[in-house]
């Protein structure tokens, strides 16, 4: 791939097919992250959403070089909007009963449903500090809130889940 930062000016000067460049660089990187996030079945959704919002502000880019953590913040935010229109949708798993058989006690957990039981920011923390690899420091700005609330989601995603784990195991 070209050089990023390259490509980042010639997108900010109206260059579609630089900004092309840099959305095929960046694609799987930001659907994994609004997986997490937003859950499977939006995320792509979610991502092309947050590209075409991208490409309108990004004139609005300071830093050009930090346009993969800028684009995913937009991500971010994206995907806690989608969740907060639809949240009043959706019956949280915490609601929903367990099936009275259980056939199977030694299957392998669904990681995928014990994470979408979890609030969107906290699944965005849990994403960004175990898939990427980030720390707080570099979580906070994506999110857009301090580091102490990034070690609090992360604190209350990780009891949630380990509720979830013991009610699990004692059935």
């Amino acid at each position: 791939m070209k050089d990023e930062l390259e490509l980042v000016h010639r997108a900010s000067s109206g260059d579609q097919a630089a900004f092309g460049l840099l959305v095929e660089h960046h694609w799987a990187r930001l659907v994994r992250l609004a997986r997490s996030v937003a859950g499977p079945a939006d995320a792509e959704d979610a991502v092309q959403d947050a590209l075409i919002r991208a490409w309108r502000k990004l004139s609005q880019l300071t830093d050009p070089t930090a346009f993969g953590s800028w684009l995913s913040r937009v991500v971010v935010r994206v995907c806690l909007k989608r969740a907060r229109s639809r949240a009043s949708g959706f019956v949280s798993l915490e609601n929903v009963r367990e099936p009275q058989s259980n056939p199977n006690p030694g299957a392998a957990l669904d990681a995928g449903r014990w994470l979408a039981s979890l609030p969107p920011k906290q699944r965005a923390v849990m994403h960004l500090t175990v898939v990427e690899g980030m720390t707080d420091s570099e979580i906070a700005p994506l999110l857009g809130i301090a580091a102490s609330s990034v070690r609090a989601h992360r604190h209350r995603a990780r009891q949630h889940l380990e509720r979830h784990f013991q009610q699990r195991s004692a059935t």
